[in-house]
């Protein structure tokens, strides 16, 4: 069922079984529902409602269901509840998932969570809290199979055994064994321990020289590593080869899908983080004013170009027919180079310092864009406005725009990452200003030009 179909009634039932205060009929309720349905009825609840529900379930429950929810709204959610209720959603949760959330929050909530939560996740959690949140260490679990290297098949069986229920959450495929120190050896992989004698020592099963990840392998270079491998998962050590986590490609991806969108809304001008319509009202204003404000002054610069060149506007006004086509194009042009170059630096592909290879590469795509595209426009204003001469200065214009948008545009990401702001938030103003200052001065200084030394071509 497509949502929003029987929304309005899925959500005056919802509301009204929160009002009742029945956990159980709520969890009954909410599992006939699909994923889709179930999450888009949830945000259309009121903040308080949605609260309450959380609440009210039980928390192995309520933490499956925030597993459903967007990343903010989960975040928005565990801020609002009271905070043994939030430890005991959160100790629910597998530990990537506690590190993603609890990221998310100021250090005196983070804080005042973990103090409430059962003390082995609370030392699991704070551990990787301490990694930066886009590296392997801040993205992995902790959730796998451990045995010392001098174990044997029947201390492994029997340990499966007797911790099966705490096991039963984990993906397990594989054993991963250690010496006494804690260093990696091997891996060893289930259908081996399964068919080996009781008494056979698991290092001599393991798979040796196993491929590992270090703790602080950054997510750019976690995406290659998968892209280049076929493994589900890989253990993770620090750097005295420890074995301190498992990263899954599944991890890796959604991080990799989180940053993409960071960038974008960056791009489009949401600071602060993800905005969605079902956040508070105060908070989605603030996302967007800090940038808008920003635009303003820009644009303002913008604007002085044109005024320098009034008399030359009030004395050929067919030039601000095109003037706003110029700005666009060019600005359009610059934003490809933009992209281009923070997903380069995303990946990895390019340093910061490669400002000549960069300009190059994006300068002959500039000028071959430019020329075909400040042809066209002006054959365009040839035809439509019955001048050449005003073809030519348009299509001159906008040609060499073109260029100097593309250029700017790729510099202006690693400018950006070389002085420590951020290339996705600073680049698209700059941008906007520098293509909407070159046009407007090429296309009136040129003009000016024109009237200046031929006036008579003008008519």
């Amino acid at each position: 069922m497509a949502p929003g179909t029987n929304t309005s009634i899925n959500r005056d039932q919802l509301g009204a079984l929160i009002t009742a205060g029945d956990g159980s009929a709520l969890r009954e309720f909410l599992e006939k529902l699909s994923t889709e349905e179930r999450v888009y009825t949830i945000l259309r609840l009121g903040r308080e409602d949605i609260r309450k529900l959380f609440i009210l379930l039980k928390p192995d429950y309520a933490a499956e269901l925030m597993k459903e929810m967007p990343e903010p709204e989960m975040t928005g959610v565990v801020r609002s509840m009271p905070v043994a209720d939030a430890a005991q959603i959160i100790d629910e949760m597998r530990s990537d998932r506690q590190a993603d959330v609890l990221s998310g929050l100021d250090r005196n909530t983070t804080e005042a969570i973990l103090n409430q939560m059962m003390s082995r996740e609370v030392k699991m959690t704070r551990f990787l809290l301490s990694y930066p949140e886009d590296t392997a260490g801040g993205l992995m679990g902790v959730e796998y199979l451990n045995y010392n290297e001098h174990k044997t098949v029947l201390d492994v069986l029997l340990d499966l055994r007797q911790n099966g229920v705490r096991y039963s959450d984990y993906e397990v495929q594989y054993a991963y064994i250690t010496g006494d120190d804690g260093t990696l050896c091997g891996v060893l992989k289930m259908r081996d321990l399964l068919f080996a004698a009781e008494d056979t020592r698991i290092d001599t099963l393991m798979l040796k020289k196993p491929v590992f990840v270090n703790a602080t392998m950054p997510l750019d270079e976690l995406s290659r590593f998968f892209d280049d491998h076929g493994f589900l998962g890989v253990p993770v050590v620090d750097g005295q080869g420890r074995l301190v986590g498992v990263i899954r490609r599944t991890a890796v991806k959604e991080a990799s899908a989180k940053q993409a969108n960071r960038i974008f809304l960056k791009l489009s001008g949401i600071v602060g983080g993800e905005e969605l319509r079902s956040m508070p009202f105060f908070t989605r204003s603030g996302r967007r004013l800090g940038f808008l404000t920003m635009n303003i002054g820009l644009n303002l610069i913008s604007a002085s170009v044109v005024a320098v060149f009034q008399g030359t506007l009030e004395k050929w006004i067919a030039l601000a027919i095109f003037l706003p086509i110029i700005s666009d194009m060019s600005g359009c042009s610059g934003n490809q180079a933009v992209a281009v170059s923070i997903r380069e630096l995303t990946l990895g592909l390019i340093k910061g310092g490669e400002f000549l290879r960069v300009l190059l590469k994006e300068a002959a795509v500039g000028l071959l864009n430019g020329i075909a595209l400040g042809t066209f426009l002006g054959l365009v204003a040839w035809v439509w406005q019955g001048s050449a001469i005003l073809g030519a200065v348009i299509g001159c214009a906008l040609a060499t725009n073109n260029l100097v948008a593309v250029c700017v545009g790729g510099l202006l990401p690693l400018f950006a990452k070389a002085i420590k702001l951020d290339p996705a938030l600073v680049s698209g103003p700059l941008l906007t200003t520098i293509t909407d200052m070159f046009g407007f001065f090429l296309a009136l200084g040129s003009a000016t030009m024109v009237l200046h030394y031929w006036p008579g071509l003008v008519k």
